[in-house]
Protein backbone atom coordinates (compact mmCIF):
# COMPACT_ATOMS: atom_id res chain seq x y z
CA UNK A 1 0.00 0.00 0.00
CA UNK A 2 0.85 3.22 -1.07
CA UNK A 3 1.38 6.14 1.92
CA UNK A 4 -0.06 9.38 0.56
CA UNK A 5 1.10 12.42 1.86
CA UNK A 6 0.25 16.20 1.21
CA UNK A 7 2.99 19.21 -0.47
CA UNK A 8 1.67 22.77 -0.67
CA UNK A 9 3.26 25.56 -2.74
CA UNK A 10 0.73 28.35 -1.24
CA UNK A 11 -0.61 29.03 -5.06
CA UNK A 12 -1.41 32.53 -5.81
CA UNK A 13 -4.75 32.00 -7.92
CA UNK A 14 -6.56 35.03 -10.14
CA UNK A 15 -9.41 36.82 -8.68
CA UNK A 16 -7.50 36.34 -4.60
CA UNK A 17 -5.00 38.15 -2.94
CA UNK A 18 -1.77 36.12 -2.53
CA UNK A 19 -1.70 36.20 1.41
CA UNK A 20 -5.48 34.19 1.29
CA UNK A 21 -3.15 31.73 -0.13
CA UNK A 22 -1.09 30.98 2.87
CA UNK A 23 -4.64 30.75 5.32
CA UNK A 24 -5.89 28.30 2.45
CA UNK A 25 -2.82 26.37 3.28
CA UNK A 26 -3.48 26.15 7.00
CA UNK A 27 -7.59 25.10 6.28
CA UNK A 28 -6.20 22.24 3.41
CA UNK A 29 -3.48 20.87 6.30
CA UNK A 30 -6.53 20.39 8.53
CA UNK A 31 -8.27 18.85 6.26
CA UNK A 32 -5.31 16.58 4.83
CA UNK A 33 -5.18 15.36 8.43
CA UNK A 34 -8.88 14.71 8.79
CA UNK A 35 -8.49 12.84 5.32
CA UNK A 36 -5.25 10.40 7.03
CA UNK A 37 -2.85 12.05 4.71
CA UNK A 38 1.00 11.02 6.64
CA UNK A 39 2.35 14.32 6.04
CA UNK A 40 2.05 18.01 5.06
CA UNK A 41 4.80 19.30 3.57
CA UNK A 42 5.58 23.26 3.03
CA UNK A 43 7.35 24.36 -0.20
CA UNK A 44 9.75 27.78 -0.40
CA UNK A 45 9.51 30.09 -3.22
CA UNK A 46 10.29 33.52 -3.46
CA UNK A 47 9.82 36.81 -5.60
CA UNK A 48 6.97 34.58 -7.48
CA UNK A 49 3.48 35.41 -8.89
CA UNK A 50 2.66 31.86 -8.66
CA UNK A 51 3.20 30.73 -5.34
CA UNK A 52 3.25 32.89 -2.09
CA UNK A 53 5.02 30.20 0.46
CA UNK A 54 8.09 32.25 0.72
CA UNK A 55 8.94 31.19 4.62
CA UNK A 56 7.73 27.64 5.18
CA UNK A 57 9.39 27.56 8.69
CA UNK A 58 6.66 30.10 9.83
CA UNK A 59 4.05 28.49 7.88
CA UNK A 60 4.93 24.44 9.66
CA UNK A 61 4.68 26.51 13.05
CA UNK A 62 1.01 27.38 11.96
CA UNK A 63 -0.11 24.25 10.83
CA UNK A 64 1.49 22.33 13.45
CA UNK A 65 0.43 24.22 16.09
CA UNK A 66 -3.34 23.74 14.65
CA UNK A 67 -3.50 20.09 14.14
CA UNK A 68 -2.66 17.01 16.18
CA UNK A 69 -1.58 13.90 13.81
CA UNK A 70 -0.29 14.73 10.85
CA UNK A 71 3.61 15.20 10.06
CA UNK A 72 4.16 18.68 8.56
CA UNK A 73 7.47 19.53 7.46
CA UNK A 74 9.37 21.58 4.44
CA UNK A 75 9.82 20.29 0.83
CA UNK A 76 12.22 22.40 1.23
CA UNK A 77 14.21 24.64 2.92
CA UNK A 78 16.24 25.81 0.26
CA UNK A 79 19.47 25.57 2.30
CA UNK A 80 22.19 27.68 0.32
CA UNK A 81 20.12 30.69 1.45
CA UNK A 82 20.50 30.60 4.88
CA UNK A 83 23.04 29.64 7.84
CA UNK A 84 22.97 25.97 8.87
CA UNK A 85 23.16 27.11 12.89
CA UNK A 86 19.45 29.31 12.31
CA UNK A 87 17.71 26.17 10.25
CA UNK A 88 18.69 24.03 12.80
CA UNK A 89 17.76 26.26 15.54
CA UNK A 90 14.23 27.44 13.95
CA UNK A 91 13.43 23.59 13.13
CA UNK A 92 14.21 22.29 16.93
CA UNK A 93 11.56 25.30 18.15
CA UNK A 94 9.42 23.53 15.82
CA UNK A 95 9.85 20.10 16.97
CA UNK A 96 9.26 21.18 20.55
CA UNK A 97 6.04 22.96 19.26
CA UNK A 98 4.83 19.37 17.49
CA UNK A 99 7.40 16.68 18.88
CA UNK A 100 7.90 13.98 16.94
CA UNK A 101 5.73 15.64 13.95
CA UNK A 102 8.51 17.88 11.95
CA UNK A 103 10.22 16.78 9.07
CA UNK A 104 13.31 19.04 7.65
CA UNK A 105 12.97 18.62 3.70
CA UNK A 106 16.48 20.59 2.26
CA UNK A 107 16.81 21.77 -1.74
CA UNK A 108 19.61 23.30 -2.96
CA UNK A 109 17.77 24.89 -5.62
CA UNK A 110 17.07 28.51 -5.36
CA UNK A 111 13.75 28.69 -5.48
CA UNK A 112 14.13 31.95 -7.23
CA UNK A 113 15.68 34.01 -9.80
CA UNK A 114 19.44 34.30 -9.29
CA UNK A 115 19.11 38.20 -8.69
CA UNK A 116 16.70 37.21 -5.60
CA UNK A 117 19.47 34.50 -4.68
CA UNK A 118 21.67 36.97 -3.94
CA UNK A 119 19.20 39.48 -2.30
CA UNK A 120 18.58 36.22 0.49
CA UNK A 121 22.49 35.49 0.30
CA UNK A 122 25.09 38.24 -0.92
CA UNK A 123 27.42 34.73 -1.37
CA UNK A 124 24.88 32.79 -3.29
CA UNK A 125 27.47 32.90 -6.09
CA UNK A 126 29.28 30.23 -4.01
CA UNK A 127 26.63 28.75 -1.64
CA UNK A 128 25.18 26.18 -3.03
CA UNK A 129 28.83 24.02 -3.52
CA UNK A 130 28.71 24.72 0.65
CA UNK A 131 25.51 22.57 0.06
CA UNK A 132 26.89 18.94 1.75
CA UNK A 133 28.91 20.69 4.19
CA UNK A 134 25.87 22.89 5.18
CA UNK A 135 23.98 19.28 5.60
CA UNK A 136 26.87 17.75 7.93
CA UNK A 137 26.71 20.79 10.45
CA UNK A 138 22.92 20.77 10.30
CA UNK A 139 22.67 17.36 11.42
CA UNK A 140 25.16 17.54 14.11
CA UNK A 141 23.02 20.71 15.34
CA UNK A 142 19.82 19.26 14.93
CA UNK A 143 20.84 16.02 17.30
CA UNK A 144 22.66 17.73 19.40
CA UNK A 145 26.10 16.42 18.96
CA UNK A 146 29.55 18.37 18.65
CA UNK A 147 30.54 19.48 15.35
CA UNK A 148 33.73 17.59 13.83
CA UNK A 149 36.99 18.19 15.39
CA UNK A 150 38.67 21.75 14.45
CA UNK A 151 35.44 23.02 13.33
CA UNK A 152 35.13 26.60 14.52
CA UNK A 153 31.35 26.52 15.80
CA UNK A 154 32.63 23.24 17.32
CA UNK A 155 31.56 24.24 21.00
CA UNK A 156 28.00 26.14 19.88
CA UNK A 157 24.46 24.25 20.36
CA UNK A 158 21.57 25.02 18.88
CA UNK A 159 18.52 25.27 21.15
CA UNK A 160 16.23 24.26 22.47
CA UNK A 161 17.84 20.89 23.01
CA UNK A 162 15.43 17.56 23.33
CA UNK A 163 15.01 14.08 23.45
CA UNK A 164 13.87 13.90 19.55
CA UNK A 165 15.37 15.38 16.19
CA UNK A 166 12.90 16.58 13.16
CA UNK A 167 12.93 13.96 10.31
CA UNK A 168 15.88 15.23 7.51
CA UNK A 169 15.11 14.89 4.08
CA UNK A 170 16.87 15.71 0.91
CA UNK A 171 15.05 16.44 -1.94
CA UNK A 172 16.03 16.94 -5.57
CA UNK A 173 14.95 16.70 -9.45
CA UNK A 174 19.07 15.53 -10.42
CA UNK A 175 21.46 12.94 -9.12
CA UNK A 176 23.12 15.68 -7.13
CA UNK A 177 20.24 15.22 -4.37
CA UNK A 178 20.23 11.54 -4.75
CA UNK A 179 24.08 11.49 -3.99
CA UNK A 180 23.63 14.00 -0.80
CA UNK A 181 20.61 11.91 0.66
CA UNK A 182 22.82 8.58 0.02
CA UNK A 183 26.01 9.82 1.79
CA UNK A 184 23.94 11.22 4.60
CA UNK A 185 21.57 7.88 5.15
CA UNK A 186 18.90 10.41 4.67
CA UNK A 187 15.38 9.79 2.75
CA UNK A 188 15.20 10.67 -0.55
CA UNK A 189 12.02 12.78 -2.27
CA UNK A 190 12.45 12.67 -6.45
CA UNK A 191 10.51 15.72 -7.59
CA UNK A 192 8.78 13.74 -10.15
CA UNK A 193 6.03 16.94 -10.62
CA UNK A 194 9.44 18.89 -11.98
CA UNK A 195 10.50 16.99 -14.77
CA UNK A 196 7.41 14.84 -15.25
CA UNK A 197 9.65 11.80 -14.48
CA UNK A 198 12.67 12.54 -16.15
CA UNK A 199 15.52 11.29 -14.59
CA UNK A 200 13.43 9.60 -11.59
CA UNK A 201 14.79 5.89 -12.45
CA UNK A 202 18.83 6.97 -12.39
CA UNK A 203 18.27 9.22 -9.39
CA UNK A 204 16.94 6.50 -7.66
CA UNK A 205 19.57 3.86 -8.28
CA UNK A 206 22.15 6.57 -8.12
CA UNK A 207 20.49 6.65 -4.38
CA UNK A 208 20.09 3.45 -3.50
CA UNK A 209 23.35 1.99 -5.00
CA UNK A 210 25.34 4.73 -2.95
CA UNK A 211 23.45 4.74 0.28
CA UNK A 212 25.18 4.60 3.60
CA UNK A 213 23.43 3.44 6.49
CA UNK A 214 22.64 5.89 9.21
CA UNK A 215 21.40 5.21 13.09
CA UNK A 216 17.93 6.62 11.84
CA UNK A 217 17.52 5.58 8.74
CA UNK A 218 19.13 1.81 8.51
CA UNK A 219 17.65 1.18 5.28
CA UNK A 220 17.20 4.20 2.24
CA UNK A 221 13.67 5.12 1.46
CA UNK A 222 12.96 6.86 -1.57
CA UNK A 223 9.83 8.52 -2.20
CA UNK A 224 8.22 10.62 -5.17
CA UNK A 225 6.28 13.85 -5.33
CA UNK A 226 3.76 13.67 -8.10
CA UNK A 227 1.27 16.60 -9.42
CA UNK A 228 -2.08 14.98 -9.27
CA UNK A 229 -5.47 15.86 -9.43
CA UNK A 230 -8.94 13.89 -9.01
CA UNK A 231 -12.40 14.82 -9.94
CA UNK A 232 -15.66 13.05 -9.65
CA UNK A 233 -16.25 12.78 -13.16
CA UNK A 234 -13.65 12.29 -16.43
CA UNK A 235 -14.90 15.58 -17.97
CA UNK A 236 -14.86 17.79 -14.96
CA UNK A 237 -11.48 16.73 -14.48
CA UNK A 238 -10.49 17.52 -17.97
CA UNK A 239 -12.31 21.06 -17.46
CA UNK A 240 -10.30 21.43 -14.27
CA UNK A 241 -7.03 20.56 -15.97
CA UNK A 242 -7.28 23.62 -18.05
CA UNK A 243 -5.77 25.68 -15.41
CA UNK A 244 -2.71 23.36 -15.37
CA UNK A 245 -2.39 23.55 -18.71
CA UNK A 246 -1.79 26.95 -19.28
CA UNK A 247 0.70 27.31 -16.04
CA UNK A 248 2.94 24.73 -17.41
CA UNK A 249 3.43 26.88 -21.16
CA UNK A 250 4.02 29.78 -18.72
CA UNK A 251 6.77 28.22 -16.65
CA UNK A 252 8.41 26.44 -19.62
CA UNK A 253 9.06 29.69 -20.98
CA UNK A 254 10.34 31.30 -17.78
CA UNK A 255 7.37 32.99 -16.78
CA UNK A 256 5.55 32.53 -13.72
CA UNK A 257 1.85 33.59 -12.85
CA UNK A 258 -0.77 33.41 -10.91
CA UNK A 259 -3.18 30.12 -11.55
CA UNK A 260 -5.99 31.07 -13.88
CA UNK A 261 -9.41 29.63 -13.21
CA UNK A 262 -10.26 27.15 -16.26
CA UNK A 263 -12.64 29.62 -17.68
CA UNK A 264 -9.66 31.87 -18.16
CA UNK A 265 -7.24 29.41 -19.36
CA UNK A 266 -9.91 28.19 -21.80
CA UNK A 267 -9.99 31.74 -23.93
CA UNK A 268 -6.64 31.37 -24.27
CA UNK A 269 -5.77 30.95 -28.24
CA UNK A 270 -2.84 28.37 -28.21
CA UNK A 271 -0.41 28.06 -31.04
CA UNK A 272 -0.32 24.99 -33.11
CA UNK A 273 2.89 24.65 -31.20
CA UNK A 274 1.48 24.81 -27.63
CA UNK A 275 -1.39 22.33 -28.59
CA UNK A 276 1.12 20.20 -29.44
CA UNK A 277 3.00 20.63 -26.01
CA UNK A 278 -0.75 20.66 -24.37
CA UNK A 279 -1.30 17.41 -25.93
CA UNK A 280 1.76 15.73 -24.70
CA UNK A 281 1.18 17.10 -21.04
CA UNK A 282 -2.24 15.58 -20.79
CA UNK A 283 -0.72 12.21 -21.89
CA UNK A 284 2.00 12.01 -18.91
CA UNK A 285 -0.42 14.14 -16.19
CA UNK A 286 -1.92 12.24 -13.34
CA UNK A 287 -5.37 13.96 -13.59
CA UNK A 288 -9.53 12.04 -14.08
CA UNK A 289 -11.21 10.29 -12.05
CA UNK A 290 -10.36 8.90 -8.63
CA UNK A 291 -9.94 5.19 -9.53
CA UNK A 292 -8.03 6.36 -12.93
CA UNK A 293 -5.49 8.47 -10.69
CA UNK A 294 -5.20 6.08 -7.87
CA UNK A 295 -4.24 3.35 -10.50
CA UNK A 296 -1.77 5.35 -12.07
CA UNK A 297 0.04 6.49 -9.03
CA UNK A 298 0.09 2.94 -7.32
CA UNK A 299 1.93 2.32 -10.88
CA UNK A 300 4.31 4.31 -10.80
CA UNK A 301 4.88 3.62 -7.02
CA UNK A 302 5.54 -0.15 -7.89
CA UNK A 303 7.51 0.34 -11.14
CA UNK A 304 10.30 2.79 -8.96
CA UNK A 305 9.54 0.56 -5.61
CA UNK A 306 8.59 3.40 -3.18
CA UNK A 307 6.13 2.59 -0.71
CA UNK A 308 5.11 6.59 -0.51
CA UNK A 309 4.12 9.52 -2.75
CA UNK A 310 3.33 12.77 -1.87
CA UNK A 311 0.83 14.54 -3.96
CA UNK A 312 0.84 18.08 -5.11
CA UNK A 313 -2.48 19.34 -6.70
CA UNK A 314 -3.15 23.16 -7.34
CA UNK A 315 -6.28 24.10 -8.22
CA UNK A 316 -8.20 27.49 -9.09
CA UNK A 317 -11.12 26.44 -7.35
CA UNK A 318 -10.04 25.40 -3.73
CA UNK A 319 -13.34 23.39 -2.65
CA UNK A 320 -12.45 20.97 -6.23
CA UNK A 321 -8.82 21.06 -4.53
CA UNK A 322 -9.82 19.81 -1.43
CA UNK A 323 -12.06 17.45 -3.18
CA UNK A 324 -9.64 16.26 -5.16
CA UNK A 325 -7.35 15.48 -1.95
CA UNK A 326 -11.10 13.81 -0.05
CA UNK A 327 -11.26 11.35 -3.82
CA UNK A 328 -7.49 10.21 -3.69
CA UNK A 329 -7.99 9.61 0.26
CA UNK A 330 -11.13 7.65 -0.27
CA UNK A 331 -9.88 5.45 -2.84
CA UNK A 332 -6.15 4.79 -1.62
CA UNK A 333 -5.97 4.82 1.77
CA UNK A 334 -7.98 1.78 3.88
Amino acid sequence: MVQLSVLDQSTIVTGRSPDEAIRESIALAQHCEALGYARYWCAEHHNSDSQAGTAPEILIAAIAATTHRIRVGSAGVMLPHYSALKVAEQFRVLEAIAPGRIDLGLGRAPGSDGRTAFALNPRAETAADQFPADVRDLLAWLSGNKLMEGHPFRDIRAQPAGPAAPEVWILGSSDYGAQVAAYFGLPFCFAHFITDGAGVEQALAVYRDGYRPSTRHPLPHAALCVWAMAAETATEAAYLFRSREIWRLNRDRGVFTALASPDEAAGHAYSSVEAERIARLRERAFYGTPDVVAARLNALATAHDVTEIAVLTTLHDKSARRRSYALLAHEMMP
